[in-house]
């Protein structure tokens, strides 16, 4: 991901103007990366590595996500419905 990509993605998401670490913030990077590492996993099925940190990425958002689930309901289920990367509950 380039640092204009990063920089678009962190200023949709972002709480207030310069907000780079809210979990909103956090976990819009990390789908974007995640999808980017999945599709070099589709062609490097050996590449052990990259899967340690693709699985550690996923559990990071994972926590995220559960975080602002608690938090902020309401702003989890809008999240995971923009990025579309978990069921509503």
């Amino acid at each position: 991901m380039d640092k204009a990509k990063k920089t678009e993605i962190m200023e949709k998401f972002a709480r207030k103007p310069g907000d780079v670490g809210s979990p909103e913030v956090q976990v819009a990077v990390l789908t974007t990366k995640i999808s980017e590492l999945t599709e070099h996993m589709r062609s490097h099925k050996k590449d052990v590595s990259s899967r340690r940190g693709l699985m550690m990425m996923v559990n990071r958002r994972k926590k995220l996500l559960s975080y602002l689930s608690r938090e902020n309901h309401a702003k989890y289920l809008e999240i995971s419905g923009t990025l579309g990367i978990r069921g509503q509950k």
